[in-house]
């Protein structure tokens, strides 16, 4: 590794093991070298290590058994088979024919929580994170409700830039190049302050689109969207998730 790269050196150990997993030296199964057999391989402490396992099994890498040592995990068929493609909201909403807006709720920089590894994998060299919370409407009416983090030294040009008017989804789909992209879907209810937003009743399904997304070996961003249920839906590609990786995150 190399020592004067100013990345977090639990995210440059997550970083080496994910490369050897996703290259096949460690296959599906594969034990993971002890935690003291990785402090002395990378040079660091007990923490350090526990925290780059900590990503990869949020990353859904590797399994951690209790006693048993970490073991590489094979992809989950129904998950990993298919492609999502990353939307850009408001060109959708103007196919179907609305008049799409955003509205920015909130931005501000502040500490990324120790407690969820997708935070400190995208907290700057600070240990914080760009949060916008916004809304995108369609015919003035709320669509979606976002919420996205971005890692200030990877993308520094959005520290500036002015999102008040404009969804920086969009300016991140057609600015930042990324090659890999996680997506997590699931049912979820509004709870008030959501409903509030989403000018529903609190409990009102939503689906909720989670995805992170990486340029290399960098966090980018990481985003959370709820849309009211029959409002949306999701189209799967079967091409390569490499193929996607052209344009933006």
């Amino acid at each position: 590794m190399d020592s004067n790269d100013p990345t977090p050196l639990n995210q440059r150990i997550r970083a080496d093991i994910e490369h050897r997993i996703r290259s096949g030296e460690w296959p599906p199964g594969h034990r993971v070298p002890p935690e003291r057999e990785l402090m002395d391989l990378y040079g660091c402490s007990r923490m350090t290590v526990n925290r780059a396992l900590t990503m990869l099994s949020e990353n859904r890498l590797i399994v951690r058994r209790r006693k048993a040592g970490s073991f590489v995990r094979a992809p989950d068929p129904q998950i990993e088979s298919v492609a999502l493609q990353i939307p850009d909201i408001p060109l959708e909403v103007a196919q179907r024919g609305h008049a799409y807006r955003f509205e920015l709720l909130s931005r501000r920089r502040r500490a990324a929580r120790r407690r969820l590894a997708h935070e400190m994998e995208l907290a700057g060299s600070d240990g914080r994170v760009l949060e916008l919370r916004g809304v995108h409407l369609a015919d003035g009416q709320p669509f979606a409700l976002e919420t996205r983090l971005l890692n200030p030294d990877t993308v520094p040009e959005a520290m500036t830039l002015d999102f008040s008017a404009s969804a920086p989804g969009s300016w991140l789909l057609h600015s930042i190049p990324w090659t890999r992209a996680r997506h997590r879907i699931g049912a979820v209810a509004a709870d008030a302050d959501q409903a509030g937003h989403l000018q529903v009743a609190t409990g009102t399904a939503c689906l909720a689109l989670e995805r992170q997304t990486w340029r290399g070996s960098e966090c980018v961003t990481h985003v959370r969207q709820l849309f009211l249920g029959g409002r949306y839906e999701l189209v799967a590609s079967e091409s390569p998730i490499t193929e996607a990786g052209q344009d933006g995150v």
